[in-house]
């Protein structure tokens, strides 16, 4: 499983749900988190600028959440739901 956090450098909200993310992470249910800078390309600070963080669990889902962790979706798509 790999999640994508779209974060900037200098948001407390985006170290808040990375960090509530990993707590999820255990032996049994492992995943990666790839952490994108909004701010290192254009396009993306057009299309998540005001939204950071945005959490994603496939880039080609919508967004799980942004702003705060919803830990119910994460663990729902931990559990494979």
């Amino acid at each position: 499983m790999n999640f994508t956090l779209y974060s900037r450098g200098y948001c407390h909200l985006c170290d808040d749900m990375l960090h509530a993310l990993q707590a999820l992470q255990t032996p049994e249910r492992p995943f990666t988190v790839d952490v994108v800078d909004v701010d290192a390309d254009p396009a993306l600070v057009a299309r998540f600028d005001e939204l950071v963080p945005v959490l994603f669990a496939g880039l080609d889902e919508p967004p799980l959440c942004n702003y705060f962790l919803d830990e119910a979706k994460v663990r729902a798509v931990l559990a494979g739901g």
